[in-house]
């Protein structure tokens, strides 16, 4: 009996220390796995014009793999056209990210997390349902251009103030009531589009921005226009078009590179077609722009 006794709890013993084995082998495996993943998304990422770039674009994700935030080297991240909800507070972790694309996902947030992207230059993130926008996002100070077109944004805060060396601003189809007074802190804006928000007046403040060179807010309900945007004396481009605008500023002659009257979206100069003018156009800008026509004729 004893004997046999012996046997049985050496036997439970052996099952129980194969057992063991067994489950600590899976562990290592797992974190094998984990590793092996981590480096099979590695063997994805490219050198593009000398930056450790990795698209996962188009991939049909609706979460990001978490192995992807152990890539501390990364400096160009493409997640556009998936279905990401939501990213991860890990996301901060990338903090050599030079380019962030997150063009039409269905994001109806950015984590706090976002700010520690102190590398930061671009960040797309158009065409999500965004409602606001993370103070944080002013830690990212080397943005250069941010593109929050196509979203439900009615305000920015008061933090992207600090966004010095931003030149391209881009909040078109949102729900913007006021030109948030961020904007006009930021001094090396080249390019603002704010067209098909809600503005119905543009603040005398736009005249801070000294170096923007095109301004669209065509498809908004704005009323009238300020003399200080004739401060602007690097305006090329300014598009106002289907506005209420029933005049313009006498002082427009000013814009002396605004040289005519443009219809193609690309084409420089004055986009005021769809408006309810109380004069023809010509008239409207006589003695303003028309006076700058009539200088420039050759003699």
């Amino acid at each position: 009996m004893g004997v046999k006794h012996s046997r049985s709890v050496s036997n439970t013993e052996l099952n129980e220390v194969s057992v063991g084995q067994r489950k600590k082998g899976t562990i290592r495996d797992e974190q094998s796995s984990l590793s092996w993943a981590a480096e099979r998304i590695r063997k994805q990422t490219t050198l593009h014009f000398g930056f450790s770039t990795l698209s996962l674009a188009m991939r049909g994700l609706d979460e990001t793999p978490p192995e992807l935030w152990e890539l501390r080297d990364l400096q160009k991240l493409n997640l556009s056209m998936n279905c990401l909800c939501s990213l991860p507070p890990a996301l901060g972790a990338l903090d050599n990210l030079v380019i962030l694309n997150l063009w039409g996902n269905n994001l109806s947030s950015l984590p706090t997390e976002i700010g520690l992207l102190k590398k930061l230059r671009v960040l797309f993130a158009c065409r999500n349902r965004l409602s606001e926008v993370p103070e944080e996002l002013g830690s990212c100070t080397h943005l250069e251009v941010l593109s929050l077109a196509n979203n439900q944004i009615s305000s920015l805060p008061s933090s992207l103030a600090a966004m010095h060396h931003l030149t391209k601003l881009n909040l078109s189809h949102n729900r913007i009531v006021h030109i948030p007074t961020c904007i006009y802190s930021m001094k090396g804006l080249v390019f603002l589009h704010l067209a098909c928000n809600r503005l119905e007046t543009i603040a005398d403040q736009i005249q801070e921005l000294v170096n923007l060179k095109i301004l669209i807010v065509e498809g908004n309900s704005i009323h009238t226009l300020p003399k200080t945007l004739c401060f602007l004396e690097s305006l090329e481009l300014l598009n106002v078009d289907f506005n209420e605008l029933q005049s313009v500023p006498d002082e427009m002659y000013q814009l002396s590179r605004l040289t005519r009257l443009a219809c193609h979206p690309l084409d420089k100069g004055l986009h005021i077609i769809h408006n309810p003018l109380l004069k023809p156009i010509h008239d409207v800008l006589q003695g303003g722009l028309s006076a700058l026509y009539n200088y420039l004729k050759p003699t």
